[in-house]
């Protein structure tokens, strides 16, 4: 059994686009960047909502294309969405009851 994350579907990634619509943003990169604090606020933003928006504001250290990358790569998740300054990250929480998760289209 390997660690490695199954990729979304393009059916997959448009429904969580739908169901990202409505969401606002829990967690911002400010000018620190990606400092270990909004890496462990993005894991437990993960592991109760599932998907969750992330806002890129004020920062130098990192450009909206680096988070786009280095999100998904240190949370363990997938980029669903960048639009402007704004991520749209799931991460499937398998200790959730199967009620409480994210039903996802089958692929």
């Amino acid at each position: 059994m390997t660690n490695e994350i199954q990729p979304l579907s393009n059916a997959q990634k448009k429904f969580l686009r739908k169901l990202g619509h409505a969401l606002s943003p829990v967690v911002y990169i400010g000018k620190e960047g990606l400092s270990e604090t909004v890496v462990v606020a993005i894991d437990e933003a993960l592991e109760y909502h599932e998907l969750i928006k992330i806002k890129i504001i004020n920062t130098d250290k990192i450009s909206k294309q680096e988070a786009a990358d280095r999100v998904p790569e240190l949370s363990k998740g997938h980029l669903v969405q960048l639009i402007g300054k704004t991520l749209l990250v799931y991460r499937r929480n398998k200790n959730k009851k199967r009620d409480d998760q994210i039903p996802l289209p089958k692929k």
